[in-house]
Formats: structure tokens, sequence, C-alpha cells
């Protein structure tokens, strides 16, 4: 069997400018049925990472506010290095899109409260524990302060 290369392992991590969102691949199901995979990265790679409890935080938030947003949304999953997030969806591939959606997504992250949050009681949430709205209010304003690029080597800002 043939060796499936794994794309962001042959990303060069220094070179990209996040915080950006970045196509990763689109694949097709037997039927035809496009599934997107971006690069949602909100910090930058080896320099930088968010705690895991303001992670946590985003990613419940993420899942909520994105879905407004992005038709065919299924997933935003954090990566293990905590500089950002996969996001799957349903749908052909459109960077411009998918980094609007997070903007407005991490605007309405700054206005939430904490009766807002969801998926954060014990019978919800793995982890209930280990959450800090707090820190991913301030890594939602730091990353809006600098801007989200549709690109991850040029800032193209929406």
């Amino acid at each position: 069997m043939e060796e499936k290369i794994i794309e962001s392992f042959t990303l060069d991590h220094d070179k990209v400018l996040a915080p950006y969102v970045r196509v990763i691949e689109t694949q097709y199901s037997k039927h035809g049925d496009p599934l997107t995979n971006y690069d949602v990265r909100l910090v930058a790679p080896n320099v930088q990472e968010i705690p895991t409890a303001a992670m946590h935080t985003l990613e419940h938030l993420l899942a909520k506010y994105l879905r407004e947003k992005l038709d065919g949304y299924i997933d935003c999953s954090p990566y293990g290095c905590r500089t950002g997030f996969h996001l799957l969806c349903w749908g052909e591939a459109d960077p411009h899109q998918a980094a609007s959606a997070l903007k407005y997504a991490l605007q309405q992250v700054l206005k939430t409260t904490w009766e807002e949050v969801p998926g954060i009681k014990r019978q919800e949430c793995g982890n209930y524990k280990d959450h800090s709205l707090t820190g991913a209010k301030a890594w939602a304003a730091e990353i809006l302060d600098k801007g989200i690029s549709e690109d991850a080597f040029e800032r193209i800002l929406v």
C-alpha cells in the first residue's frame, strides 16, 4: 500500500503568517460530494501557543458561532500544537467565506457571557473544569487585532 502524504506535515510552518484561513484540501465522496478541510491558524507556529483552557473554550464557541455563518459546517477541531484548528465543511473551498466566518465568530466571542458558552457542564464535556472564557476573549481580541487573512503566505485581510 502506498503511504499517504499528510499535507500539513509538508507545510513550512516558519513561512506562514498567522492568523489566517487556508485550504488544506477538498476531497470528494464516491457520489461527488465535496468536503473541504481548512487550516484555521490563529497564532504563529513555534512562536505562540494558546493555553489549553482558552483553546478549549474557543473550541466550544467556534462550534457555536461558525455554524451561524458557514453552510455545511461539520466540525472545528483544535490542533495538538494549540496554534489553531482544522475546520471541516461540506462544499467547495472558499477561504474568503471561511475567514469572514472566523472573524465573525471571534467578534461574537468578545461579547459572550459565561452562561452563553455551550457544553461546559460535567455531563456535556469530557474536561469541563478546563475552560477559560477570559483567556478565550483575550486571544480572540489579539487575533482580531492582527487581522485574519484568507491566505497563509500573504496578508490578505477580510
